[in-house]
């Protein structure tokens, strides 16, 4: 990581801004402000941010409507700020694409490592060239995933997936054929249980297989849905 990550804290609180701010500077990440969602928006169209946090309260545009935005032209990373008690907001936050959550009051220290465990797991944590004999490919009939690159292609066109949809993608393709229920799917992909809403899971795995769809037909259907149960990850030998 360096000068070169950049991060975009959007919030109407300037005191907790200024904060994020300090920290992510020390770890030499480049830090840039917006004091409400319809400005937070405009900067991540216009610029290209490596994660952004965005709080949900907001005036003007609260976090949810700027994800929802944002989702339709981007997949920029995003981590949603959210109060205790808003249960509600937060499944509503990964349903329209959020890729994890921070509870306030946090401490800085709990933001830094959740910015870079995002970093690292969208392949933006600085990255050295990787040799090509040693990549992290997972290859199937009309589907490859490239763990290192953090790229999806179907039939040989590049998918654009949200970090979300991305690691969803390779939870399934990591065990073909094994079929997971969609407690099963929160616990592990999302890393935390909504007590019995499970829209979250349907949500991501009809974006992801429209997106997929888009590209490659034989792609989308590779993620099977076993009625009653969840989903599964079925490779087709044609």
């Amino acid at each position: 990581m360096g000068n070169s990550t950049r991060v975009l804290v959007v919030d109407d609180e300037e005191r907790i801004r200024r904060l994020i701010r300090m920290y992510l500077e020390r770890e030499e990440l480049t830090v840039e402000e917006a004091e409400n969602g319809t400005e937070g928006l405009s900067m991540a169209l216009e610029n290209d941010y490596d994660v952004i946090l965005l709080d949900i309260m907001m005036p003007e545009m609260d976090g949810i409507e700027v994800c929802q935005e944002l989702r339709k032209e981007k997949n920029t990373p995003v981590i949603m700020l959210t109060a205790k008690g808003e249960e509600t907001n937060r499944v509503q936050g990964f349903e329209v694409g959020t890729d994890d959550y921070i509870v306030k009051p946090f401490s800085p220290r709990e933001v830094v490592l959740r910015v870079k465990a995002l970093l690292r797991r969208t392949g933006n944590s600085g990255g050295q060239e990787v040799n090509a004999q040693t990549k992290d490919l997972l290859v199937f009939p009309h589907l490859t995933i490239d763990h290192d690159a953090h790229r999806v292609t179907a039939d040989g066109q590049e998918v654009a997936l949200t970090p979300k949809e991305y690691e969803l993608l390779c939870y399934l393709a990591k065990s073909p054929d094994k079929v997971f229920n969609r407690e099963q799917l929160l616990k592990d992909v999302w890393q935390y249980e909504f007590f019995g809403d499970l829209r979250t899971v349907d949500t991501h795995v009809k974006r992801l297989r429209e997106k997929l769809n888009n590209v490659s037909k034989k792609a989308a259907k590779m993620i099977v849905t076993v009625w009653g149960v969840g989903y599964k990850f079925e490779v087709d030998d044609e």
